[in-house]
């Protein structure tokens, strides 16, 4: 393979808040925003890299380019209080303790573990629970990587966040492989396995080995899909095509398609601009020579994509360069969320009109999906129903597998961002999901006989 053939070989260089001031196109900028992107980022992580600096920002735009927006800490991320307090401290000259203690004391505010991610969703197994591994799903357990527990830039909105500002009691990781078999053979009707982050694909190619290759071995033919969480397409391409090493993971992935297993990339790309260079198209190009699918997902956030025309336009280049438009997510409630939100009969009006102007190779999207305590809630829609406006929901995937599909229905509320805001209609106490007791999947070990053989239940109106 010439992989390099017409594409500028690069050496990723990162850019952090320790560094960034050696660029020209930073010192360029106000010092009031230098300020302020250097105090939020004492809270929250930030680390972009050159490829993202050189290519994909437009620096003529910032701070109104999308790509600066979705990679360099803004004014408004913080709490105005949180935002005076840090700023205080930084122009007094006060200590690297000080400075930490301050920062850590903000974000343990911010909801670190949305949806019980690190309480209810970790798994046991003989008793030992087994820390860096969630499953939350019946048919999907996620493993966490040890060294795979950062990424090549770090999205502003991103939801693990906690991961990468150094509380080792934020940090969620494994290394024990072993366990992760034990537990898939004990567990048969586990299907899919997705391996997250941060970013797997940070990992050299002997450490991304000695995750997937243990799941190719007889025993394990009811784990059927491995899956891959990564930005690295959009951060880094430069790891599919000219990377040392870039080949070699390449190679696995094809012994991946080889074992009969279905190898899919789910990869984030979050504006259409990420999709523009020779050398992005190239990875995509090679990514899907080996066999493996590559399904588009981000989340819809201000103001960097709450446009009907960029979703489109991101679906049909997708779509265009051989890749499948899965999910538009809505924004976790953790982190800065409240400068991203998006209202959530908004974003599906945003979906609704995106949706409208691709063909039907795009519209495998689904969206917008919250992914709350009970389950992936999609908001499908308003209605008016004996006489009140309601807004339509459902799961497209849920604790109880008995949930999915069933439609519900919550009180009209246009500025309501996420489900806990959210009450039931037509005079109803509660939502049925919140009568009913989730399941334990690592308490099952015969799902397949579990699923009810109830009849479907109508929508209660």
């Amino acid at each position: 393979m010439k992989a390099r053939e017409g594409l500028r070989w690069s050496r990723y260089q990162a850019v952090t808040i320790y560094n960034v001031a050696r660029l020209p196109q930073w010192q360029r900028l106000p010092a009031d925003l230098r300020e302020a992107v250097e105090v939020t980022a004492r809270v929250l992580p930030f680390r972009t890299n050159m490829y993202v600096v050189e290519h994909l920002i437009d620096w003529e735009r910032v701070p109104d380019d999308p790509i600066f927006q979705l990679t360099f800490p803004q004014p408004g991320m913080l709490d105005p209080d949180d935002f005076a307090a840090m700023r205080d401290l930084l122009r007094r000259g006060a200590s690297r303790a000080e400075i930490s203690a301050k920062a850590n004391e903000i974000r343990f505010k911010l909801n670190p573990h949305p949806a019980g991610q690190t309480t209810h969703n970790v798994p046991y197994l003989d008793g030992e629970r087994l820390w860096g591994m969630q499953h939350k799903y019946r048919e999907t357990v996620l493993f966490f990587p040890a060294q795979g527990q950062t990424c090549h830039a770090y999205c502003t909105y991103c939801f693990r966040w906690a991961q990468f500002v150094g509380i080792q009691e934020l940090k969620f990781e494994s290394r024990q492989v072993d366990k992760l078999v034990a537990y898939l053979r004990r567990h048969p009707f586990v299907t899919d396995v997705l391996f997250t982050g941060g970013d797997p694909m940070v990992m050299k190619a002997r450490a991304l080995r000695q995750y997937i290759e243990p799941l190719l071995q007889p025993g394990l033919e009811h784990v059927r899909n491995i899956r891959i969480g990564t930005k690295a397409l959009a951060y880094w391409p430069h790891r599919f095509v000219s990377d040392p090493d870039a080949d070699e993971v390449l190679r696995l992935f094809e012994r991946v398609i080889q074992a009969r297993k279905h190898l899919a990339f789910m990869a984030h790309f979050t504006h259409p601009h990420e999709l523009r260079t020779a050398v992005v198209r190239e990875a995509i190009r090679r990514v899907r020579a080996t066999g493996a699918e590559i399904r588009m997902q981000a989340p819809i956030v201000h103001p960097i994509n709450d446009d009907a025309e960029v979703w489109a336009t991101l679906w049909r280049e997708g779509v265009r360069l051989g890749m499948i438009p899965y999910y538009m997510f809505v924004e976790r409630d953790t982190g800065p969320k409240n400068y991203f939100e998006v209202p959530l009969v908004r974003a599906q009006a945003i979906f609704a009109q995106a949706v409208q102007q691709v063909s039907g190779l795009a519209r495998t999207v689904r969206g917008p999906s919250m992914s709350a305590w009970p389950g992936k809630v999609r908001v499908l829609g308003t209605a008016t129903i004996r006489g009140e406006k309601v807004m339509v929901l459902d799961f497209l995937q849920a604790r109880n597998p008995a949930w999915v599909g069933r439609p519900f229905f919550a009180q009209y509320d246009p500025q309501a961002t996420w489900l806990d805001q959210l009450r039931p209609a037509f005079g109803e106490a509660q939502f049925f999901f919140e009568r009913e007791e989730p399941i334990r999947w690592w308490e099952v070990e015969t799902a397949a006989e579990w699923l009810p053989r109830r009849e479907a239940e109508p929508a209660t109106v």
